[in-house]
């Protein structure tokens, strides 16, 4: 390759870089957002429940993947995990149900006793959060639950007979993946019920870690950047500019 055609190769590598070069930076991104002393009580054996809205903004790209991290803390005598159903939804349409009376089965019409949670929730998770107890688990020092763990997924009501939930690691319809191709700049909306006396608790806080991508027209910029740059290429080549 002549001395011309070796400066205008350089040229063109450096037009795909600065062309590429936002792109690979931006090429996955994970935000945490955080929402932070809140106190928020969940009313006692009310279906009604409350929630939290916060608006998100200022993100690029599209979701690929979400994670929720909640902090529910008991009140009074403490809380009881299993009267709890919690879910993440956006004005988007998406939506994932994170509690749904954990433990609860035919042999375990109360679920579990434990006294709150502080846990992530993550599709990618080894473990299904409603039967918990089934694996290795930590509390901390209040007796909430804590770890990482996958959603629990099961859209049936949390009114529903007990038996419903016996197959709950099979009937994971309503998972965080729902939000993935969203626009993440949404109203997002986290709540919360407290479904039978006795046991109470209020979230003390909660916070997203939302993971974007570029959208397919940015990428198509460096594609069409790329494929240029082999056109110019390959006609330095055919004018025979070569030793």
């Amino acid at each position: 390759m002549s001395a011309f055609a070796t400066a205008h190769f350089r040229r063109w590598i450096f037009l795909c870089a600065v062309v590429a070069m936002p792109l690979v930076l931006r090429a996955q991104q994970t935000t945490n957002i955080s929402f932070n002393n809140l106190n928020l009580a969940i009313p006692d054996n009310d279906p009604n429940g409350t929630h939290n809205s916060q608006v998100v903004a200022g993100l690029s790209g599209s979701i690929s993947n979400v994670q929720v991290s909640v902090t529910i803390a008991g009140t009074g005598g403490g809380a009881f995990n299993g009267d709890f159903f919690a879910e993440l939804v956006n004005n988007s349409g998406g939506f994932a149900v994170l509690l749904n009376r954990a433990g609860m089965s035919s042999s375990n019409q109360f679920g579990y006793g434990d006294n709150g949670f502080s846990v992530t929730f993550s599709d990618m998770a080894a473990h299904d959060i409603h039967f918990y107890q089934n694996y290795s688990y930590g509390t901390n020092a209040g007796g909430a639950l804590t770890g990482v763990w996958q959603p629990d997924g099961e859209n049936i009501s949390p009114l529903a007979d007990p038996s419903a939930f016996d197959a709950a690691m099979s009937q994971q319809t309503a998972m965080l993946s729902s939000f993935d191709g969203e626009n993440p700049n949404d109203t997002w909306t986290l709540f919360l019920a407290d479904l039978s006396d006795g046991g109470t608790g209020q979230v003390t806080g909660w916070s997203l870690d939302i993971t974007t991508v570029p959208e397919p027209v940015e990428t198509g910029i460096f594609a069409v950047g790329l494929a240029v740059g082999i056109c110019f290429l390959r006609k330095q080549k055919k004018c025979g500019f070569r030793r």
